[in-house]
């Protein structure tokens, strides 16, 4: 795809959305406000965010959209801790929220003038098949 059409704000702004994301899951569950003192198992909540990890920094569009489905758990988990979650990882779940919903808006953003360039591509390649029909 053009790199000319796809926006590297856009690209940045996922980028560091997920990074911090990933950062700010390890914190929360190891000093921040773990479930336990010391920490909790809920840390490896942050292993699946690393899957994407690579294809986002590279800026592969089958990487941003599946990882714009991925990001949606984080953003109900976020959202469920902080209304359920007493003081200061309610205060750590509103910021998971706010980054999971950067990084879902980035990635859906970056993606669709690619999306909509293909679409184009392929009516357009239709049309031309229509205007010219095989010969015998």
């Amino acid at each position: 795809m053009s790199s000319a059409i796809l926006n590297p704000r856009l690209r940045l702004t996922a980028s560091a959305s997920l990074i911090a994301l990933i950062a700010l899951c390890v914190a929360w569950e190891t000093v921040l406000a773990p479930l336990r003192p010391g920490g909790s198992m809920l840390i490896l909540k942050a292993v699946p965010l690393l899957l994407p990890l690579r294809g986002i920094l590279r800026g592969r569009l089958y990487t941003y959209q599946w990882a714009s489905m991925l990001i949606l758990l984080y953003l109900m988990e976020g959202v469920v801790r902080a209304t359920s979650d007493p003081g200061r990882s309610a205060h750590v779940a509103w910021v998971e929220v706010a980054l999971s919903a950067v990084f879902f808006w980035s990635a859906v953003l970056y993606v669709r003038p690619a999306k909509r360039a293909a679409k184009a591509a392929q009516k357009a390649a239709k049309e031309t098949a229509r205007a010219d029909p095989p010969g015998p």
